[in-house]
């Protein structure tokens, strides 16, 4: 787990300040399946409903092309005329239509991500005009699941779609026995009924779609890396009140290692340090915990309460808290002393501690043997 720090593995959460400023910027979690299922499925609703209105206005014009339009003559003036009463009976026949689309869109998008409206998404981005760019994306493994899904999603449709057509078949054949009129309004009404079919299935398919896009989505923009975490939150304006509250975590997790220290070096009454050997862990004793006048005061205060020995060395103590932080080996120079004073502590707890001396340097106890 500690190497996904320096590996850049996207293993922390994104902050609610990086997950607005992804949405301003129009990026957000939304299936395109959802938005053309919903569409589909209104407008062939729609027509399904309304389907002799449109097909009256239809009508309609056709007759008044071939019966009237075509009798007059053709000026400058008839054709402005004939053009802005066809432009009209058009916009009767689709402008409901469209309609019922754009609501169907807006009805789609709203339900996936909610009121919004950015136009850094529409943008032009040169970017996107790099040929090696393009290339990977072509070949990315988000093109190969774009394209299983699309394989799958005509499978499913069209077969849900072909369905519908077997269950009429008996009057597809007897189109060929019909007159015009009927045939037409045959072909129409199975037209829409495969319609309403392939929207209804492609809307059971978006679900999974979305689904998946909301785990793409939070997999790719919503997950930073640790240390983009720390960058993020150095944006975020400090108050008082939130380094205060950071002090005091921090304070009241190094009182939590006090009593599984060693010793306890102090001034006596400026200084304190714990200290902690583990020859599994480390090569050197560790500071656990340290502090000066009010903090050194309670950290002798939980030595106290949980028998940690306490050892006063004014010299010892002031270099300590300059030159060891908090989790780190104690600096080579005081090996001997500390050296020295572990074994105090070992004897006085019944224990002998067993020092190697090579090279000039101290090394630390290998075994501890129980006495």
């Amino acid at each position: 787990m500690r190497f996904a720090i320096f590996s850049g593995e996207k293993t922390e959460k994104a902050t609610p300040k990086k997950r607005e400023e992804t949405r301003k910027k129009g990026q957000t979690a939304k299936s395109q399946d959802v938005n053309t299922s919903f569409v589909l499925f209104a407008v062939f609703l729609f027509l399904l409903f309304s389907g002799s209105f449109s097909g009256k206005k239809i009508l309609q014009l056709f007759q008044t092309s071939f019966e009237d339009y075509m009798l007059i003559p053709v000026t400058e003036n008839t054709l402005m005329t004939i053009g802005a009463e066809v432009f009209l009976q058009m916009l009767y026949i689709a402008g409901p239509i469209m309609l019922v689309a754009m609501v169907g869109a807006f009805l789609s998008n709203y339900m996936q991500v909610g009121f919004l409206f950015s136009t850094e998404a529409i943008q032009p981005k040169l970017n996107k005009l790099d040929p090696i760019q393009g290339f990977k994306r072509i070949f990315s493994l988000r093109a190969i699941v774009e394209l299983v899904k699309s394989i799958l999603k005509i499978s499913f449709i069209g077969s849900i779609t072909f369905f519908v057509l077997w269950l009429r078949l008996e009057e597809v054949l007897a189109l060929a026995f019909k007159d015009v009129s009927d045939a037409v309004v045959t072909i129409l009404t199975l037209s829409v009924q495969m319609g309403i079919a392939a929207s209804l299935s492609l809307m059971f398919l978006s679900l999974f779609d979305y689904l998946y896009q909301r785990y793409d989505f939070r997999k790719k923009h919503s997950d930073v890396a640790r240390y983009g975490v720390t960058k993020k939150l150095r944006e975020i304006p400090s108050s008082t009140k939130i380094k205060q509250r950071q002090r005091e975590m921090a304070q009241q997790r190094m009182m939590q290692e006090v009593p599984n220290a060693d010793v306890v070096i102090t001034n006596p009454t400026h200084f304190a340090i714990a200290l902690k050997y583990d020859s599994e862990k480390s090569d050197a004793p560790i500071v656990v915990a340290k502090g000066v006048d009010y903090l050194a005061t309670k950290i002798k205060y939980i030595a106290k309460e949980n028998d940690v020995v306490m050892v006063e060395n004014r010299p010892l103590a002031r270099a300590l808290y300059d030159q060891a932080d908090i989790g780190q080996s104690i600096p080579e120079e005081f090996f001997k002393t500390i050296a020295e004073i572990l074994a105090y502590v070992y004897r006085s707890k019944k224990q002998i501690v067993s020092f190697v001396l090579h090279k000039e340097r101290l090394l630390w106890p290998l075994e501890i043997y129980p006495s």
